[in-house]
């Protein structure tokens, strides 16, 4: 008889701080978020978003950057975990990298920052304020800046199975773009699926030319939005692939920065991909978590603590998010 092959042990990244919260049109209480993140790490993953210091007047949920960095790194429920445990803000522009770096300098700094790139030219205009070319001698210059100051950096790769403005885009293109990071000194890749395009054929493909190209696992992290309802089926895919990396966020939670907070219209990153902006999201923390322990995968967290976390989370954002699991719960064996 023959079984599906895929690696029976990987690495989760929870990003529900960050990118899980960012699409939420209410702010989030500090408190609330640093009870997520310790939560999760008391649950066993090594692996956090934190925040994005970007400028909080367009990302208002992100206000509390500095104050949740220095919480979390006072934390006595997990202090003597985060030695183990990788924090990750997100820095899309050199000021939001000078904060993190200033803030790593004052002993309260992420461990990794990331910066972003689209393969498509009018994406990456969007999200960034840049041309392509002008944010690769960016991230050149500041990629030795982050690792002068001790930080390892992530770069990202989007609209890479297409763009929701442009359109089709062309796979062969990210790996370009793939090597290009590794070349000017990032350390691992995020490849995202940012607007949940991706069919689980094309992400087979993607993933088996990028380990064909770049043959470390430990390189590359799988990023998948839900938009379409496609997001396990590409976990799976990946999995064949030979990924072992993925991140995902509790309750399925995140999307594009909301353009509204608090009842007060904000610059997000501009206009809805989507006519309604609730259709977007990530894979579910928890439903992966358990497919993932069903399928005999070893994730290296609490999956019963998963839950548990996932149902209070839901309570935080104030309505039902999209796991299943959190409500069905495990299978009984």
């Amino acid at each position: 008889m023959k079984e599906l092959k895929y690696p029976k042990k990987v690495v989760l990244s929870d990003i529900t701080a960050r990118d899980g919260c960012q699409h939420e049109e209410k702010f989030i209480p500090t408190e609330a978020k640093l009870w997520v993140v310790e939560q999760l790490i008391l649950s066993g993953f090594k692996r956090i978003e934190l925040t994005n210091y970007g400028n909080p007047r367009g990302m208002p949920q992100f206000r509390d950057a500095d104050e949740l960095s220095k919480r979390l790194h006072a934390s006595k429920k997990v202090g003597k975990l985060l030695g183990d445990v990788e924090i990750t803000a997100v820095t899309i522009r050199e000021k939001a990298a000078d904060r993190a770096i200033q803030a790593c300098k004052e002993g309260y700094g992420p461990d990794r920052i990331l910066f972003m790139v689209s393969t498509s030219e009018s994406h990456h205009r969007t999200n960034s304020g840049l041309s392509l070319a002008d944010y690769w001698k960016m991230c050149e210059t500041y990629i030795k800046k982050a690792h002068d100051a001790g930080m390892k950096v992530c770069g990202t790769v989007s609209t890479i199975w297409g763009c929701p403005i442009e359109g089709p885009t062309e796979l062969k293109r990210a790996v370009e773009f793939t090597r290009r990071w590794l070349d000017i000194g990032a350390d691992d890749i995020e490849h995202a699926d940012h607007d949940g395009s991706a069919p689980p054929n094309k992400v087979y493909e993607y993933f088996s030319m990028i380990l064909d190209a770049i043959p470390d696992p430990a390189k590359h992290i799988a990023h998948f939005h839900v938009s379409r309802g496609w997001g396990l089926a590409n976990v799976m895919a990946a999995l064949q692939a030979g990924i072992t990396h993925f991140e995902a966020t509790l309750g399925g939670t995140g999307g594009q920065p909301a353009n509204f907070i608090d009842g007060v219209p904000v610059a997000g990153t501009g206009e809805y991909y989507y006519a309604d902006p609730g259709i977007v999201g990530l894979v579910s923390t928890e439903d992966m978590v358990v497919m993932m322990d069903e399928m005999g995968i070893d994730t290296g967290v609490d999956v019963d603590e998963v839950l548990k976390i996932g149902r209070v989370f839901e309570k935080i954002i104030g309505r039902r998010l999209r796991s299943e699991c959190v409500h069905t719960g495990r299978i009984k064996h």
